[in-house]
């Protein structure tokens, strides 16, 4: 909406639609269309009356100073740019900043303005960022950025480019700080504000059909001669590709910015007393029975066992879900965010394939891209920055194996994870719900506690592969199951596992209610032993747990037949 959209003081007409609103109606909705749902404008000061909790807001008192640096004029000086815009908007520039609360969670907001001069990001709004950022240091509270804007300010040259290095370098030591910081986008963000501090925070949450880019639809079209598609750069497009984690109508902001500052702030929820739980997990092999490893086989692929999506639901409070790599799509093959679990806030990620045909396609029956394991490695490094446990649960053939995946990098994604996840300061458990496939779901596993299901397997190649490989013949994919012994009790007697999960009988797909609640009270006995771990015990005992694989046993390397200078020859050919 703008006043020049206004048919009276009591009427108004949509931008997006046309259809008159009564205006008491739309201020009461927020400034959201009731017929389209167009999210139209609030100025900095309507942006924190509904975020902050009422009475909560205090503003901050930074000082910052007029610059003028080039004695800037292109048709109008810009000094006298900037006193029509204080004189139209009653601000001193473009950004408010507060601290106050939301939903009882402390927090320091910077609201952008876009009537200020289009929500440019000069010095003066550099400077009130960064001293935001750094109020947000100094009293240990998250850090919240609202952005309006169409890029730097033209009129201050290179200094307003120097803003994007300052704020970003401020957001930085919030990282170090282990303080977490969101953005909050809305219509429109653009140029320089969209790749600094909108872009740089731990999450970024975006209102319905707001744009983001680096780039305006007419800086494209006049540079490049290009016609943007229809929704090109707006939220749900980001979402799409992996750029943006949730997209939140206005009236839901509140809420949801409270949950996700309280999980990662580590907020008690209350007591959580003790239920009356089944036999948490199986520790020795022989109190499994022996099966047909190709019946676990069998049993691990049936489509009625519960999904990642499915354990979220009936174990975690809270959860939301986050979204992409941050650098070009969001796979829906893998499942990452944040919940609470019995209180005690994690990050769960997890392997997602799905109940139908039409789901098991479009999440590549459950098999990662790289953008997957980028995703997860995202979120993984967020539970690192928060001090949150990680648990992961993997059910999944395998890393997915195409053209697009190899061009995209997906051996070195794998590789990244394995690497990061070795040193990962918070407790890991991971849960092999059902396949486990090869280095595809090792990229989740390398964890503190690792545990399987009764009816899961996990294998370096499947059955079916091995069978080709070596038996040349993929009907002999039941006696290289056996031979490869990727049942849980063969993998527990291997030390490769720690425990085993029962099942209900028939399977976790014939009661998912029951199968959850032995998930539950093996995550949670899990998670009590690791949790009052300091990070120094953690990583040692985890990278100890990796580094005893295949070391006992070994014959010594310099004991070993050297091979001739005809037998490297051979090899070579």
């Amino acid at each position: 909406m703008t006043a020049t959209q206004e048919v009276d003081s009591a009427w108004l007409v949509c931008g997006r639609c046309g259809k008159i609103l009564y205006g008491k109606r739309f201020a009461r909705s927020g400034r959201v269309c009731p017929e389209c749902g167009r999210h139209a404008p609030l100025t900095a000061a309507q942006r924190l009356d509904s975020l902050l909790d009422p009475g909560s807001a205090q503003p901050l008192e930074l000082v910052v100073s007029d610059t003028d640096p080039l004695d800037f004029s292109d048709t109008r000086p810009y000094v006298e740019r900037l006193a029509d815009a204080r004189a139209r908007t009653g601000l001193v520039e473009a950004v408010l900043c507060a601290r106050g609360r939301i939903e009882g969670n402390p927090v320091v907001v910077a609201a952008m303005d876009f009537r200020f001069l289009g929500g440019s990001l000069g010095s003066a709004v550099g400077e009130a960022i960064t001293g935001a950022c750094e109020v947000a240091l100094a009293e240990r509270t998250p850090l919240l950025i609202v952005t309006a804007s169409g890029g730097a300010r033209m009129q201050e040259g290179v200094l307003s480019l120097m803003q994007m290095a300052k704020t970003s370098q401020a957001l930085g030591q919030l990282d170090e700080a282990g303080l977490l910081t969101v953005s909050l986008i809305t219509d429109p963000t653009f140029g320089g504000v969209a790749a600094s501090f909108a872009t740089s925070t731990d999450l970024i949450v975006a209102e319905p059909a707001a744009r983001l880019g680096f780039a305006g639809p007419r800086v494209i079209e006049q540079t490049i001669k290009q016609t943007l598609p229809e929704g090109f750069q707006t939220a749900e497009f980001l979402l799409e590709h992996g750029i943006v984690d949730l997209i939140r109508p206005r009236a839901a902001l509140r809420a949801t910015l409270g949950r996700l500052l309280a999980i990662a702030t580590r907020r008690p929820d209350g007591a959580h007393p003790e239920a009356s739980r089944p036999d948490s997990m199986i520790t020795d092999a022989r109190q499994l029975p022996e099966r047909s490893a190709w019946e676990c086989v069998r049993a691990a692929r049936k489509l009625d066992r519960p999904t990642t999506l499915d354990y979220a639901a009936l174990l975690l409070e809270d959860f939301h879900e986050l979204h992409g790599d941050r650098m070009s799509e969001d796979d829906p093959a893998l499942v990452a965010g944040l919940g609470r679990f019995e209180g005690q806030p994690i990050v769960l990620i997890g392997t997602q394939k799905g109940h139908t045909a039409d789901e098991l396609a479009r999440r590549t029956y459950g098999m990662p891209s790289p953008a997957g394991y980028r995703k997860a490695a995202r979120v993984m490094r967020l539970a690192a920055k928060l001090g949150l446990p990680v648990v992961t649960l993997i059910d999944t053939a395998g890393a997915y194996p195409g053209i697009e995946a190899e061009r995209r990098g997906q051996a070195v994604a794998i590789a990244e994870n394995l690497k990061l996840m070795a040193g990962l300061p918070v407790p890991v458990v991971a849960v092999v719900t059902g396949e486990g496939g090869s280095g595809g779901a090792l990229a989740l596993a390398f964890a503190d506690r690792v545990l399987m299901c009764e009816n899961a397997v996990y294998s370096v190649i499947s059955a079916e592969g091995c069978a080709a490989i070596l038996w040349k013949d993929p009907a002999a994919a039941p006696a290289a199951a056996e031979a490869l012994r990727v049942d849980a009790r063969s993998l527990l007697s291997q030390g490769v596992i720690d425990g085993v999960i029962p099942e209900p009988d028939g399977g976790a797909g014939t009661d998912h209610v029951r199968a959850a609640a032995a998930l539950r009270a093996a995550l949670a006995e899990s998670l009590a032993e690791l949790v009052p771990l300091d990070q120094m015990n953690l990583v040692t005992r985890r990278r100890a747990r990796f580094r005893a694989f295949g070391s006992d046993g070994s014959v010594l390397l310099d004991d070993a037949p050297h091979p001739t200078r005809t037998d490297n020859s051979e090899r070579a050919r």
